[in-house]
């Protein structure tokens, strides 16, 4: 017979059974276990990279150690279409992660009760993130505002609670780890706070082991409780952990690898070197999103100034129009107009002035060295010319003419003679005609300056600059265009032909310059030099 007492000392051992199991787990190195975790999510999952992949195993080891950060990476699986294998990836991390929270079409008080609980902070599982963040987003802002600031240790929601006729104010905390999935791109607020996986749809050749939660929840679980007894032991090292930055990873790229990093370290072997280079791939791969409106603008107006020092709105407008797959043709249906232009150069702190023209001629436009601060803050560095040399052609990509036929040259050599009739070699220029920049001279294609100095001379003895990098760095082609000859880099040449379309059936013809004249024989071959350089491109 049981009796009342024997059930509860029955109880009481079991208890003490299932805590003792507990604390007992066999736990191996932390590397062994992120390998486990590795191999495990990677079943069920088709990244779209190996450094995404040992991203998420990373992010999934630092959801166990919430108290140690001073910050927490949100991570972010977005695809372009539906069935990408988003939610499977927040499906496997339920299994890994501590007080999953598995959240689609949640009320904002829900949400802020679980994660101010005081049975610790959750790990909140985010599916459908785009009918939050999305256009069809409507009234969110709570949990967008949570979202925001929820990475933060200390954050805190702030509400007004009523007990009676008694008004009091309440701190709930915002501070948890969250993963997210859904459609299309994400506020730049949450995307430089996230690490992004750019998840695609599986391939026919792609395999994976079919997912069901009830056949591998003890496996999944048991990985977790390794993580957890580990991160138990090891609070206090990750808290006073300082990870090494790769060079790039800076800011609030810094603030989203720092806990990655520390488990990394702490895990030693090959996974310090794997997480980094995962953080340099994943951070070079979400500054390749279509940028803002704003960068946009401002690429676009570096790209177009040329050589002048200043524009008027209406050539600024013109040439903007006038850009291949650019917005500026069609804002909410209208085109960029002089002052749409104006609002959004205001918010660089940019504004047009009144441009003397000559005489009495006035008009709006802007003056380039306005701009340059901006461009200097919020655009990449133009590459130098040793960055562009072209060393292996066969790495640069056959150029895109829009349709265009681009003939095939031989070589050519220019001739002198002095005044007695007898040849100088000293000046001679060798050009070589054709498309894909072989060095027939055998120099390396470098241009010889001693004593003639740099660039290729116009009669005024003026170097000249690539017409779409604005850098005179050699070697320069000469390219036939509906605008003239243009002195294009070899890699330049697509650019911007692509923003310079011409017509179909146009003959495009590349001249490389192999060796300059010098400014003392300019004049005995000005003519070809004006046939070949387009006036405007002069430095």
């Amino acid at each position: 017979m049981v009796t009342k007492s024997s059930f509860e000392e029955a109880c009481e051992r079991a208890d003490a059974k299932r805590a003792n199991g507990k604390s007992h787990i066999e736990v191996g190195s932390l590397a062994q276990i992120l390998d486990d975790i590795h191999d495990f999510v990677g079943r069920f999952v088709i990244y779209p990279s190996k450094e995404a992949h040992d991203g998420h195993v990373l992010w999934i080891a630092h959801t166990h150690c919430m108290d140690a950060w001073e910050s927490t990476p949100r991570i972010a699986f977005l695809s372009p279409e539906p069935a990408s294998g988003k939610t499977r990836a927040l499906e496997v991390s339920e299994l890994l992660v501590p007080n999953p929270v598995e959240a689609v079409n949640v009320s904002p008080a829900y949400l802020f009760r679980k994660v101010g609980s005081e049975d610790g902070p959750p790990t909140i599982l985010f599916d459908e993130i785009d009918t939050i963040f999305g256009p069809k987003a409507k009234e969110n802002e709570e949990i967008r505002g949570l979202l925001n600031a929820g990475h933060r240790k200390g954050a805190v929601a702030g509400r007004c609670v009523v007990r009676g006729k008694t008004v009091t104010t309440e701190e709930i905390s915002a501070y948890c780890a969250v993963a997210l999935a859904g459609l299309g791109w994400l506020p730049d607020t949450i995307l430089t706070r996230s690490i992004i996986v750019r998840m695609r749809r599986r391939a026919p050749h792609e395999k994976v082991t079919p997912f069901r939660r009830k056949v591998y929840a003890s496996e999944g679980h048991k990985l977790r409780d390794q993580l957890a007894t580990w991160a138990a032991k090891s609070i206090r090292d990750m808290a006073e952990a300082r990870p090494v930055m790769p060079d790039g990873i800076e800011d609030r790229n810094a603030d989203v690898w720092e806990a990655p990093f520390a488990i990394a370290d702490a895990a030693a072997e090959h996974w310090p070197k794997r997480a980094r280079v995962a953080a340099v791939a994943l951070v070079a791969a979400m500054a390749e999103r279509e940028p803002s409106l704003g960068i946009r603008l401002l690429s676009d107006l570096r790209d177009i100034r040329g050589q002048t020092e200043q524009m008027t709105t209406a050539v600024i407008l013109d040439r903007l129009h006038s850009i291949q797959e650019a917005p500026w043709n069609d804002l909410k249906g209208k085109p960029l107009n002089d002052r749409g232009l104006a609002y959004r150069l205001r918010e660089y702190g940019v504004k047009s002035r009144t441009l003397n023209l000559g005489g009495e001629n006035r008009a709006k436009g802007y003056v380039w060295e306005d701009l340059h601060d901006a461009w200097q803050r919020y655009l990449p560095p133009l590459p130098s010319a040793a960055e562009r040399s072209v060393t292996n052609v066969t790495s640069v990509p056959e150029p895109d003419f829009q349709g265009s036929i681009v003939t095939d040259g031989t070589d050519a050599e220019r001739s002198g003679t002095d005044e007695e009739g007898e040849e100088n070699p000293d000046d001679y220029s060798t050009v070589t005609h054709g498309t894909d920049g072989t060095d027939v001279a055998g120099n390396g294609g470098e241009i010889d300056t001693d004593a003639l100095g740099p660039g290729w001379w116009g009669v005024d003895g003026e170097s000249v600059v690539c017409a779409q990098c604005h850098d005179p760095g050699e070697p320069l082609f000469s390219c036939s265009s509906v605008e003239g000859i243009i002195p294009l880099h070899q890699e330049c040449q697509p650019f911007w032909f692509r923003r310079h379309p011409q017509p179909k059936g146009a003959v495009i013809t590349s001249v490389t310059i192999e060796t300059v004249p010098s400014p003392a024989i300019a004049a005995s071959i000005s003519d070809d030099i004006e046939d070949i350089i387009a006036p405007r491109w002069r430095s």
